[in-house]
C-alpha cells in the first residue's frame, strides 16, 4: 500500500455570520483540501485552514510545506510502515503544524479504510457519538445575549462564549447578559483567546464567581507563552482553567501538566500537527489525571470529521467543540459526521466516511 499521489485544492466557504474572537474576525472560511491516493486505489482526505494569528500558517505556506517538503518525502512510501511515516512528518520541518495535520488526517483516513474500519474504531472506538457546544462570537452584550438565546432554542445546552476583547468590565457584562437570557441550566464556558493579563483574568473570574454566573471553565485567559501567568490564574480561582494556544506539542503539554498550570487541555489537530501527535498529548494528560477537550479552527466538515473521530475514540476526551460546519452558508462535503442539533454521530463507513468534496468554488490544484 504505497502513497501514489498527493494533491491540494483551495476552497472558500462564506459564513452565515462573522466569527469574532479577541484575535480575529472571519467572514469566509478559507481552507486547503488535501487528497492522498494510494496505489491500491484508496483515497484519503485532509484539510488545513490558515490561522495565521494562532498557528502562523497561511494558505501559501501550507501549500509550500506540503508540495516542497512533505510530498517528496512521502511519495512511494509504504503506508503500512506508518510509524516511520508519522515520525518523518513530525521531524521533516519545524512548525507548519497545519500542513502536517492535513496530510496526517488523510493518511489516517487511508489506513482505516485499508483495515475496513471507521477511523474512530481504528483509533480506539470508545464511542460513536459526541455532543458539541456552540460558539457565541464576541460582540456587544445585547447582541451576544440574542445569539445565545438563538443557539439554545436550536437545542444547544453548552455555549462557548468568546471574551477577551475591550475591557474586563465589558466582558463581565457580556456574561451577565447571556446568563440572564439563557437561565441557570445552560453550561457556559469562556474563551478569552489570550485576551487578558493574569491579574485582570483573576479579577474577572473571581467577580463572575461572586456573581454566581456559574462558569464551567475559562479557556486560555492569558498569552500563549505566559505559562507562569497561566498558573497564577489557575491557582487563584475556583473555576477550572483550560490551556489552548499554550499547548501545540507534547513537550508543551508536559510542561503545563508538570507545573499544573491549567486544569484541562484543549487539543486541536491544527496545533498538534495531526492525530499522531494529538494522541500523545491526550495520553500524557490521561496518565496524570487531566481531562482534555478537542476543538477546532474554522474548518469544513473534513477537518471536523477527523477531529471528531479522534475525540470519540478516547475516554479521556470529555468535551467537544465541533460547531464550525454549522456556521457555514453551504456544505462542500458529502459524507462525514452527521449533525442532529448538538449531537454528532460518527460515520460507520471505513476511514473518515467522506464520500466526496465539492471543489467548484475557488478550485486550484497544485502539481508542483
Amino acid at each position: 500500500m504505497k502513497i501514489n499521489t498527493i494533491e491540494t485544492f483551495r476552497a472558500a466557504v462564506p459564513l452565515k455570520k462573522p466569527f469574532k474572537t479577541a484575535l480575529r474576525t472571519v467572514e469566509t472560511a478559507e481552507t486547503l483540501v488535501v487528497k492522498v491516493t494510494c496505489d491500491n486505489g484508496i483515497a484519503g482526505w485532509g484539510e488545513a485552514p490558515p490561522t495565521v494569528v494562532i498557528t502562523g500558517d497561511s494558505l501559501s505556506s501550507i501549500e509550500s510545506a506540503i508540495h516542497h517538503v512533505l510530498k517528496p518525502m512521502l511519495i512511494n512510501k509504504s503506508l503500512l510502515n506508518y510509524e516511520e511515516i508519522f515520525q518523518g512528518i513530525k521531524t521533516a520541518l519545524i512548525g507548519n503544524s497545519s500542513a502536517k495535520a492535513a496530510v496526517d488526517m488523510a493518511l489516517y483516513d487511508c489506513l482505516a479504510q485499508q483495515c475496513k474500519l471507521p477511523l474512530y474504531q481504528f483509533l480506539g472506538g470508545h464511542k460513536n457519538e459526541v455532543e458539541t457546544d456552540y460558539t457565541v462570537s464576541v460582540n456587544g452584550p445585547e447582541e451576544m445575549g440574542e445569539d445565545a438565546v438563538s443557539y439554545v432554542q436550536q437545542g444547544f445546552d453548552v455555549l462557548k462564549v468568546k471574551v477577551g476583547k475591550d475591557d474586563i468590565l465589558t466582558d463581565i457584562e457580556r456574561i451577565r447578559e447571556i446568563r440572564t437570557r439563557v437561565g441557570s441550566k445552560i453550561k457556559i464556558r469562556l474563551d478569552a483567546n489570550q485576551g487578558w493579563k493574569p491579574k485582570d483574568a483573576i479579577y474577572a473570574i473571581r467577580k463572575m464567581e461572586a456573581l454566581d454566573l456559574n462558569i464551567e471553565l475559562v479557556e486560555q485567559p492569558v498569552k500563549a507563552w505566559d505559562i507562569e501567568g497561566l498558573k497564577q490564574v489557575t491557582d487563584a480561582v475556583d473555576t477550572p482553567i483550560m490551556a489552548d494556544e499554550s499547548v501545540f506539542t507534547p513537550k508543551q503539554a508536559f510542561e503545563v501538566i508538570k507545573t499544573r498550570s491549567a486544569d484541562l487541555i484543549n487539543i486541536k489537530l491544527m496545533k498538534s500537527g495531526g492525530i499522531y501527535q494529538a494522541q500523545i498529548i491526550n495520553q500524557l494528560a490521561e496518565v496524570c489525571g487531566m481531562e482534555c477537550m478537542v476543538g477546532s479552527m474554522i474548518e469544513t466538515k473534513i477537518g471536523i470529521t477527523a477531529a471528531a473521530h479522534f475525540a470519540a475514540s478516547k475516554k479521556n476526551i470529555t468535551r467537544f467543540d465541533f460547531d464550525a460546519p454549522l456556521m457555514m452558508a453551504k456544505e462542500i462535503v458529502e459524507g462525514g459526521i452527521r449533525y442532529s442539533g448538538r449531537k454528532i454521530t460518527l460515520p460507520s463507513e471505513p476511514g473518515l466516511g467522506i464520500k466526496n468534496v465539492s471543489l467548484a468554488v475557488n478550485k486550484q490544484e497544485l502539481t508542483s
